[in-house]
């Protein structure tokens, strides 16, 4: 396992987790849209131990961590196995001790708009909403069914117009934008089901 990564009071970084079960082009294309679209200082990697919402485990830590070093390499970009070192099992356990430990640091969360689709199936999903500004990047064929969304629903006055994504770092919770890029169409589960991990 390796240290907690660094940030100091005032920056805003951006946290995106998962499985990366195999990380891809895909991860790396969202995170340096994240990091221009949102105002971001930093986004690091959360490589989960786990999806609490996935039947099958994912490969063994240690190999998703060396797989996702490997592919993204930028000097904003942090790999990190944050999750594991803290044992937090959900997003909103990971928050809650970030922000005990990150004094002054201001977090984004991020995710795909698939995840947002299912979101309200997430446990506290509604405290990472009130607690935490979300950035949501679209994927292809995820627009629609992320848009009409229960979490987007009811949280549509918090929603922040795309114009106004760079600010959302500085924004108070709750707050969260939406926006389309031009994106990747590949999936974890697409190359797992190929035999390519």
């Amino acid at each position: 396992m390796t240290a907690l990564p660094f940030a100091k009071q005032g920056q805003v970084v951006g946290l995106l987790g998962g499985s990366f079960d195999p990380p891809h082009a895909g991860h790396v294309h969202i995170t340096k849209e994240a990091l221009k679209r949102f105002g971001l200082d930093h986004v690091w990697w959360l490589v989960s131990p786990g999806n609490p919402l996935k039947e099958h485990g994912p490969a063994p830590l240690p190999e998703r961590l060396q797989a996702a070093r490997a592919i993204m390499c930028h000097p904003r970009v942090v790999v990190t196995d944050v999750e594991a070192r803290l044992r937090t099992r959900y997003t909103a356990q990971t928050l809650v001790a970030l922000h005990r430990r990150y004094s002054g640091v201001r977090f984004v969360w991020l995710m795909g708009a698939d995840n947002l689709s299912q979101f309200h199936l997430w446990q506290d999903w509604r405290w990472i909403m009130d607690h935490v500004p979300v950035g949501v990047l679209a994927r292809p064929g995820d627009r629609i069914s992320a848009r009409l969304s229960k979490a987007a629903r009811i949280y549509r006055q918090a929603k922040l117009p795309g114009s106004a994504s760079h600010i959302l770092g500085q924004a108070e919770a709750p707050a969260w934008s939406f926006v389309n890029l031009p994106m990747s169409d590949q999936s974890s589960s697409a190359i797992r089901a190929r035999g390519e991990w």
